[in-house]
């Protein structure tokens, strides 16, 4: 348990770890108006307090982490439960997938930004230093992201061990220099008293909403706690949060605040000056191991998604590698690395500091917040089964402060906020493209399809010329018989002794046991349905699933096995469907799909493809 708890100290909370590099400047920051007096300083940090308590304590590791999918978190997984709950019948079911993957494609918005800004705030402490180096931040910060990114195909099974003690070596240095400031400014403690939070607000109104857009900066990463509980389970992350990450993360504000008190001028940069000037080097050094921590985190969480959009049929399949052999869960794509890093050197040169990516970070992270309270109802009042009252109430004050937060982020949008919104709109268009144009696929592939009830007791009436061997069609679910077997008899006029016809079914739950993993139906004939059930976190594995299957009385030997594949070649035809640039999109993404006997890990060499036209 210790050892799990250090772990989650590292990969849990390295992203909300790195807040308080930046939080407490971009609050007062010229362009929200917000004054720097003793009464707006006690109420900011108040409202950061109360926040970490409310937001994440409560509202995360209380509520969110009980609403767990087979022990597994995120926002895919909680989509899924809340799909469940409602039923694929219900009229909720639609919208609520809606909102789920709109949520998971901000989450990308929000893992562009989480590397931009965390290493630009840390790299920023040298002009703090010495101002003659500002003009080396952004190229140094571009060294570090590309250094980054290319270290992702080794993996972090290496140094990925060092996480935890890193991150908890930060958390004790930022509750050290917090005490240090409160013991300097014991005056800043009257900010642990709520009602300086709701003074604030009251006497500032407009200023004070404006500010909560950035005030919400200290709680980004409260997601992270959520959609890592599988690697880590619930005890140890609320342990790592209880007795580390919060009293570090509150005393350090609270330090922060006293500095401010003293000392206003430190605005320019609170963090780097709570220890006075010999301490920046060393504390830009630490801060930017930190980033890297936090960063590799929000990366690694990103290849995880994009797997279970893969499995729910949201995203083409892409080339997966797994950089370790004991762990399966850590996994590199290729694709997403280098699309990722594109994005994040765009925000980087784009937005040139930590305090102008301050405004693009806010609208990402408070949106996904949102949708995470929405979805929490729905799984509270229709897969727990709890009152419509008893539902309201325990989502209902969560609902408030994140649509608060988000409001106030609205107003950034002109400067900023816009990015990661046509970063999660781009997302949402081609997931929903590749969604629906799967769908038109299967509808076309239906209209033409024959029975396969109907088609074998018709074939054996006068059966082919039968040749050793076993041949294994894949047919999706609902299909009829598969074109590769219809192409296979036109063709060579033959059927293979023993044949089997192996759907693979994508469930709504993260993992399905290796008891309920295989199902086999005997269709008479030597002919054999193989359905397959795999969770969206599965690793699909065909040759593994042929191991399993001898259990059931059907062994399988590979060199005396063919795997016949249809190899779909889509074409667009204008006038049905989706609007034509729609259809040209998913034409590209289907030719530039990873191929089925790849993905499933079919060996290459005993696969046979048969192309076959489909319009759509």
């Amino acid at each position: 348990m210790a050892a799990l708890t250090v772990a989650a100290i590292g990969i849990v909370y390295g992203d909300i770890g790195t807040s308080p590099l930046y939080t407490m400047k971009s609050v007062f920051a010229p362009e929200h108006g917000l004054m720097l007096t003793p009464a707006n300083l006690l109420g900011v940090v108040s409202l950061i307090v109360w926040g970490l308590i409310l937001i994440v304590s409560l509202k995360y590791v209380t509520l969110i982490l009980r609403a767990d999918n087979r022990g597994e978190g995120g926002i895919m997984a909680l989509m899924s439960l809340a799909l469940l709950s409602v039923g694929r019948a219900s009229r909720k079911y639609y919208p609520l997938m809606l909102m789920g993957l709109f949520g998971a494609t901000l989450f990308y918005g929000d893992s562009v930004i989480t590397p931009a800004i965390s290493v630009l705030s840390a790299i920023e402490g040298l002009e703090v230093a010495a101002p003659v180096l500002q003009p080396y931040v952004v190229p140094l910060t571009v060294l570090v992201v590309i250094a980054l990114y290319a270290l992702q195909s080794h993996g972090t099974g290496g140094i990925g061990k060092w996480f935890g003690p890193v991150m908890l070596v930060w958390f004790l240095a930022l509750a050290a220099m917090g005490i240090i400031n409160i013991l300097k400014a014991p005056e800043i403690l009257a900010a642990l008293n709520p009602w300086q939070a709701l003074m604030f607000l009251d006497r500032n109104r407009l200023i004070a909403f404006i500010a909560l857009g950035a005030v919400v900066l200290a709680f980004t990463g409260a997601e992270a706690l959520y959609a890592d509980m599988g690697h880590f389970g619930k005890t140890p992350i609320r342990l790592a949060w209880s007795l580390v990450v919060f009293p570090a993360l509150a005393l350090n504000y609270l330090g922060q605040g006293g500095l401010l008190l003293a000392d206003p001028t430190a605005i320019s940069s609170p963090f780097y000056q709570q220890l006075g000037a010999w301490s920046i080097y060393p504390l830009v050094i630490l801060s930017t191991i930190a980033t890297v921590v936090a960063s590799q985190a929000t990366i690694s969480g990103t290849f995880s998604m994009t797997k279970q959009a893969i499995a729910l049929g949201f995203l083409p399949r892409m080339r997966i590698v797994h950089t370790s052999a004991g762990e399966i869960g850590q996994i590199y794509i290729p694709l997403v690395n280098y699309l990722q890093l594109a994005a994040v050197l765009v925000a980087v040169i784009g937005f040139g500091s930590s305090s102008h990516l301050a405004a693009a970070y806010g609208i990402a992270v408070t949106a996904t917040m949102l949708t995470t309270t929405i979805l929490t109802f729905f799984v509270i009042r229709y897969g727990w089964r709890y009152n419509l009252l008893l539902a309201c109430v325990a989502t209902g004050l969560f609902l408030i402060i994140d649509f608060a937060f988000f409001s106030a982020n609205v107003l950034k949008i002109l400067h900023g906020g816009w990015f990661p919104l046509l970063l999660g709109a781009f997302l949402f268009t081609v997931m929903l493209t590749w969604k629906r144009g799967r769908e038109i696929v299967f509808q076309n592939l239906q209209k033409h399809a024959i029975p396969l009830e109907d088609f074998l007791p018709s074939l054996f009436i006068a059966p082919p010329v039968r040749v050793p061997g076993t041949a294994v069609f894949l047919r999706g679910e609902s299909d009829g018989v598969p074109h590769a077997m219809l192409h296979n008899l036109s063709h060579n006029k033959v059927l293979h002794e023993r044949v089997v016809f192996l759907t693979i079914h994508i469930e709504e739950v993260p993992y399905v046991s290796a008891a309920e993993r295989v199902r086999i139906q005997d269709l008479g004939h030597h002919c054999y349905q193989l359905n397959v059930r795999y969770g969206f976190k599965d690793e699909p594995d065909i040759p593994k699933v042929l191991e399993l299957a001898a259990d059931y009385g059907l062994a399988f030997e590979m060199m005396e096995t063919s795997f016949f594949i249809a190899r779909q070649t889509l074409i667009s035809t204008p006038g049905s469907g989706m609007a034509l640039w729609r259809e040209r999109l998913f034409v590209a993404m289907s030719r530039n799909a990873r191929g089925a006997a790849d993905y499933y890990q079919i060996p290459a060499n005993r696969v046979i493809e048969l192309g076959t036209q489909i319009e759509i």
